[in-house]
């Protein structure tokens, strides 16, 4: 009994061994390469490269950049997530489903493909300054933001806020209409309905859809590089920069850790709210 006991207990570590091996070596081995370099590499363990690092007003001002556009991008994919999503679940029009198949596939779409669309209507040859041009007979048009802050935030929120909405979607599709209808036999109006009834069903979904657009906003790479925005300079950018075009991989190591760490934090936290939040609702 004692020997089928103790073979049965040993089969899930054997099942667990081959993902774990997998997930070591192309995952947590590379993640440590990184962190050893960043410490020093061979040369010995110091913490002299993020005083270097931290020192220098290029990795602020990336910093500063990678959050304020990360904070920006997923507060007005949320936004804006929130309201399609309310569209086409509750507001009835032709092509309502198609437009709801259309977001996933719209999740498939690489990020600099959406950048592209914009600049060929926003860019400084783009159609909207053709057509000013046109109509006005000036020289030139008056869109010319995407290379600028404001630009790579637009790109985000056009971007993310299908990631937003595919949850939201989900969200609504299992709400029980019957709330809805006894809502408004009760004279509440639309936004007290939104307010009182859907928006707390949807809170979970917000979070989830929030949580994840924060995360990819953070780590964004391509959004910025093809919006052409010199001055806008993100955490993944300067690992590029510092990398690639520097040499200088001790410090590209360095921000990394630093860009990996506050992804981590923000999903720990992310985490740490959600369960508190379940915790809450079933004590209620």
């Amino acid at each position: 009994m004692r020997s089928r006991r103790g073979a049965g207990s040993l089969v899930p570590w054997a099942l667990a061994l081959p993902p774990v091996a997998v997930l070591g070596l192309f995952f947590l081995y590379p993640l440590g390469l990184v962190v050893r370099e960043s410490l020093g590499g061979d040369g010995g363990t110091t913490t002299a490269a993020y005083g270097q690092v931290f020192a220098q007003d290029a990795f602020r001002d990336a910093l500063g950049n990678t959050v304020l556009i990360a904070v920006g991008a997923t507060a007005g994919a949320l936004v804006l997530g929130f309201v399609l999503a309310l569209v086409i679940a509750f507001v009835p029009f032709p092509g309502g489903r198609a437009v709801g198949r259309f977001v996933d596939v719209f999740l498939s779409f690489p990020s600099f493909l959406i950048t592209l669309a914009l600049l060929f209507v926003y860019g400084r040859a783009g159609m909207a300054n053709g057509l000013w041009t046109d109509v006005t007979g000036d020289a030139s048009g008056p869109f010319d933001f995407l290379h600028t802050r404001w630009g790579v935030l637009l790109a985000e929120v056009t971007y993310f806020t299908p990631f937003v909405m595919r949850p939201l979607l989900a969200a609504f599709s299992q709400l029980e209409t019957a709330q809805l209808e006894v809502a408004a036999s009760l004279g509440a109006k639309a936004p007290r309905i939104v307010r009182r009834v859907i928006l707390p069903e949807a809170l979970p979904a917000l979070a989830a859809g929030g949580s994840l657009v924060l995360v990819m906003c953070l780590n964004e790479f391509g959004i910025v590089l093809f919006t052409g925005a010199k001055d806008v300079t993100t955490l993944p950018v300067l690992i590029y920069s510092r990398a690639i075009l520097d040499g200088d991989w001790t410090a590209a190591c360095v921000v990394a850790v630093v860009n990996i760490a506050l992804s981590g934090g923000l999903y720990a936290l992310y985490r740490t709210v959600l369960t508190r939040g379940g915790l809450r609702r079933a004590r209620a």
